[in-house]
Order: structure tokens, then C-alpha cells, then sequence
């Protein structure tokens, strides 16, 4: 016997259809986020994320606190605002029902506030902001130095100086993709990590090799995005609060690798960073030592 569902028996079953793939969804999303966690994984994009990646340094909490309590309100109020005033003046300045228009041209009152209340938003955001500005380019009282250097051949090099226990240098490339290990993120992921201890304030050095490509130096989860120019050394800091791993890209348009020039922090405990400047001074050759060559100029060009 065959029996034909009413309109409402159709409605209800193709909605517990639409709950049941909407949970599915979310119990996918729910197992990925807790693989990504319990693997130490803090700074990398998680499904159906939304916002700002999770803050672990002072600066990066205090970029997401002027972006969620400071512009996120003032973008909404004003975008509330001028939406408004189109369907105000789309209702009431209609052909129909405004036949006879306004011959009005001027209005001071209006005109002065249209001066006066983006002045004064500006000023709102503008305190925090310089704020903020000033305490990035504060540098303080570094633990350690790393040096990065963006490559013309669209990866970074780490080097860690001598006198603070490193003497080495590596460069990180993305791992194949094709041949990517259970686990490791696709795009994110590299052969070699950098290492830092947590709670130590960290100086970048950031640059780029004399090729001529600028890259761009980012980590979001530390707050951090410097320029690397040819030529010219920049700094910046962070001071990482958790362990974990976090992960950046480069962010500049550098040439036909730049999709694939992920940079990754690992954040570990003072002991385990120890252990690895040790292995780390092993499997990575000394470059500081090495001998500088000058180009021949009897060589003809």
C-alpha cells in the first residue's frame, strides 16, 4: 500500500533533512576543531571560523580588542545609519509622493554636522589606535633575536645568532602536497618549524634577499606583519603566552609562489626549546662563520 505524504508531512521531513545535515556538519566541524586543538594547534584557520584568530600575545589581544569594542561598533552604527537615510529618502522623496520637489539647496545646521561628526569619530578611533601604533614599534628589552629573511626563491630563512646559543640558519618550505603526512595542515605546513620559548619576548629582524622581491612577514595569532625589503632590516616583536603551533603567510603579491610561502612558529616550554638549539645546532650548518666572496671585478658585464 502506498501512501502520499500531505504538503505538511513533505515540509516537516524535508526540514528534520535540513537539521540532520546541519548537524552532521557541525559534528564535523566540532571533531576537526578538536584535532586541531589536540595537536597544539592554535594559530591556524579552524571550519567555519569567523573573526580574528585567537590572540596569544599582548599585542595581538590588544589589535582584537580596538577591532571588535572600537571599529566593529562604529562600522556598524554608521552602516546602520546611511542605510536609513536611502530608505527615508527612497520613501519620501518618491516621484508620487513628492510631486512639487525642495528647491532647497543649503542648510547649515546639516552641513556643519556632516563636518563635525566624522571629525569626532576620528578622533574616537584615532586615541586607541596611535595607542596601539606606539606600543608595536616600542621595542623592548628582547630575550632573543631571530633573523628572517624572505627568499627570491618564495621560502624564509631563519637564522638564529651565536651569541644567544644558535650560530645556524634553515630555510622552511612547504611540504608536498600531494605527499602531505596524516595531520599536517594543506598550505600551512612546512619541513622545518622555527622555535621559540614561551613568555619570551622575541625580536624579528625582517628582511628580504637582494633579488629584489619584497615579501611581507605575518603571523596573526602574534599580531605580527612586517615588510621584508631588499635592502633594508625592519623589526618588530611578540612575546608568545601558549605553546602551540601558529602559522602565517606571506601576505605580499611576491611572484608566482607566493600561494605557497607559509611561515610557522612553534611556541614551546623553555626546556624543550633547549633541547632543540642543541639538535638544531647539529642538523643545521654554521653559516656565521662563513667566508664572504666578492665578486671578481675584472670580470667584464
Amino acid at each position: 500500500m502506498k501512501f502520499q505524504m500531505t504538503g505538511a508531512d513533505a515540509a516537516r521531513a524535508k526540514l528534520s533533512r535540513a537539521f540532520a545535515t546541519a548537524g552532521a556538519a557541525f559534528t564535523g566541524w566540532v571533531l576537526l576543531a578538536g584535532a586541531a586543538a589536540a595537536q597544539g594547534v592554535l594559530g591556524a584557520p579552524r571550519p567555519g571560523q569567523m573573526g580574528l584568530p585567537e590572540p596569544v600575545t599582548p599585542i595581538a589581544r590588544e589589535m582584537n580588542f580596538f577591532h571588535d569594542a572600537i571599529l566593529l561598533p562604529i562600522i556598524t552604527v554608521i552602516c546602520l545609519f546611511v542605510l536609513a537615510l536611502l530608505v527615508i529618502v527612497v520613501a519620501k522623496f518618491d516621484e508620487k509622493a513628492n510631486a512639487t520637489p525642495s528647491r532647497t539647496t543649503h542648510h547649515t545646521g546639516l552641513e556643519v554636522a556632516w563636518t563635525i561628526i566624522p571629525v569626532l569619530i576620528l578622533l574616537v578611533i584615532a586615541v586607541p589606535s596611535f595607542r596601539l601604533l606606539n606600543h608595536q614599534l616600542t621595542m623592548p628589552d628582547a630575550d632573543m633575536t631571530i633573523k628572517v629573511t624572505g627568499n627570491s626563491s618564495w621560502a624564509w630563512t631563519w637564522t638564529y645568532p651565536k651569541e644567544e646559543g644558535g650560530g645556524f640558519e634553515f630555510q622552511t618550505r612547504l611540504l608536498e602536497q600531494d605527499k602531505l603526512p596524516a595531520g599536517k595542515l594543506k598550505l600551512l605546513d612546512v619541513d622545518n618549524e622555527a622555535v621559540v620559548p614561551v613568555n619570551k619576548t622575541v625580536r624579528l629582524q625582517i628582511t628580504a634577499d637582494v633579488v629584489g622581491i619584497i615579501h611581507s612577514f605575518v603571523i596573526p595569532s602574534f599580531g605580527v606583519r612586517m615588510d621584508a625589503v631588499p635592502g633594508r632590516l625592519n623589526e618588530t616583536w611578540f612575546r608568545a603566552e601558549k605553546e602551540g603551533v601558529y602559522y602565517g603567510q606571506c601576505s605580499k603579491l611576491c611572484g608566482k609562489d607566493h600561494a605557497y610561502m607559509p611561515a610557522v612558529i612553534r611556541v614551546v616550554s623553555e626546556q624543550e626549546y633547549k633541547a632543540w638549539l642543541v639538535k638544531a645546532r647539529k642538523e643545521f650548518a654554521a653559516v656565521e662563520d662563513a667566508p664572504v666572496r666578492l665578486a671578481d671585478a675584472g670580470v667584464s658585464r
